[in-house]
């Protein structure tokens, strides 16, 4: 793994240069029949991405009260996109 880190061709992302991350998006965009793809890099602002382009400002978001949202994100889509959460009680495997 540290190998093909180092050995990665990268650029700045930033910049929409590095040439990994655009071959990451586009396998997972035709993987999923998608049109683009966008990397993130962690679950989280994954999380947090779809809330936001699913919602708008004062929207009511359930969550399973069991969620990783709910109990870990420290309301994220709340602050950022000021959507209101409300915990529905699930099972722990997210039933």
């Amino acid at each position: 793994m540290r190998r093909a880190m180092a050995e990665a061709e990268v650029g700045d992302d930033v910049y929409e240069g590095d040439p990994t991350v655009h071959k990451l998006e586009s396998r997972m965009a035709s993987l999923l029949g998608k049109e683009r793809g966008l990397f993130v890099p962690s679950g989280t602002m994954g999380n947090l991405c779809a809330i936001l382009a699913h919602t708008r400002r004062g929207d009511q978001v359930f969550v399973g009260d069991q969620s990783h949202i709910q109990n870990w994100e420290a309301g994220g889509a709340s602050t950022l996109g000021g959507c209101v959460l409300t915990a529905l009680k699930n099972l722990s495997d997210g039933t």
